[in-house]
């Protein structure tokens, strides 16, 4: 059950806190702990679980508030930070999406956080750099769709390595197994509404990519009525924490194996890309990342309307994403545009 309001005593006087953080007297607690339903994450332990040898990730920063960790990473690029370093936010008061949309959310409701790659490094080339978004998305979908099937069938430890899923814990847990789809470019869904949003930017000889995913916000809570979140899907567990750990877990993998082929959507890779949740194996394990995206895309098929930038529109049915990540809508491929999906 949510946790809507506690009682904490202050020197002499009891307040009230509600949900949010937001005190009944009127002021803003400040305190990290001030709402239980939504507990802070933890630096050390999420550092501890993911920068190894070996590893990706070389540092895990966890900050109370900034305007923008999209922001914060590129100036850090500029400064030398290496490959691997990730910026997480509790609140992001300056947040970005896509064609330059405002995007906010209540202090940790959500996962906000930036990744700082340099896949320049590994052979990738600048007309294959398109690719890293929508790898994203499908590196943040997956991890939605193994981490609410976890969850279902109670494949969480309840000690061990603090909530990372494993054994199951003795049965299963009421909760919806969500069906993550990409919404071209790179727009997250769960049926026709949006789970999570990400935003690449270039960043000195590298790339900042920013992810945006909706936990714990409950529907008086949504920036858009066409957002939702972990809850309001009905998902059995909205802790942060581990679907952090299994975001980034999952990222790694797909980027390390698109990078080894120096960033070639269509190639095959050594060992495979992952098997996704719910999607077949025989679809899941061949055609390299072009495939796996068309796979989970909510897109493809559909009659759209395509807003482009200087004011022109389109609208037809969207037939294909091409090899270099653009949407074929008709005879049209499009490299940029806001996509909306025609019911």
């Amino acid at each position: 059950m949510p946790v809507f309001a506690v009682t904490i005593s202050v020197g002499r006087m009891p307040v009230t806190v509600a949900r949010g953080g937001v005190r009944f007297d009127g002021r803003v607690s400040t305190s990290p702990y001030s709402d239980l339903e939504r507990p802070p994450l933890n630096e050390k332990t999420l550092g501890r679980l993911l920068v190894r040898p070996g590893s990706l990730w070389r540092e895990i920063q966890v900050v109370p508030e900034t305007g923008s960790t999209n922001a914060d990473l590129v100036a850090l690029a500029g400064k030398g930070a290496p490959e691997g370093s990730v910026l997480v936010a509790e609140v992001q008061t300056a947040g970005r999406g896509r064609l330059d949309r405002a995007w906010s959310a209540p202090p940790r409701s959500g996962l906000m956080f930036s990744m700082l790659l340099r896949p320049a490094e590994a052979g990738v080339t600048a007309a294959r750099l398109g690719w890293l978004p929508l790898l994203t998305g499908v590196a943040v979908a997956a991890a939605v769709r193994k981490f609410t099937a976890r969850g279902r069938s109670g494949r969480f430890s309840a000690l061990a390595d603090l909530g990372e899923p494993g054994e199951a814990n003795g049965g299963g847990v009421d909760g919806n197994v969500l069906d993550a789809r990409l919404k071209w470019p790179n727009d997250v869904l769960v049926g026709e509404r949006k789970l999570a949003g990400i935003l690449a930017e270039q960043a000195d000889s590298g790339i900042v990519v920013g992810v945006g995913l909706n936990v714990s916000l409950h529907a008086d809570e949504l920036p858009v009525p066409s957002a939702t979140s972990l809850a309001i899907e009905g998902a059995a567990f909205t802790d942060r924490e581990p679907l952090l750990r299994a975001i980034l877990r999952e990222f790694e993998t797909w980027y390390s194996a698109w990078c080894t082929v120096m960033g070639d959507p269509e190639a095959d890779v050594p060992d495979g890309y992952p098997v996704v949740s719910g999607i077949p194996v025989s679809e899941s394990i061949e055609g390299g990342l072009r495939q796996a995206y068309k796979n989970l895309s909510a897109t493809l098929g559909r009659e759209v309307r395509a807003e482009l930038p200087g004011g022109r529109t389109i609208s037809g049915t969207a037939l294909d994403v091409d090899g270099s990540g653009c949407l074929v809508v008709g005879d049209q491929a499009l490299s940029a545009g806001d996509v909306i999906h025609v019911r």
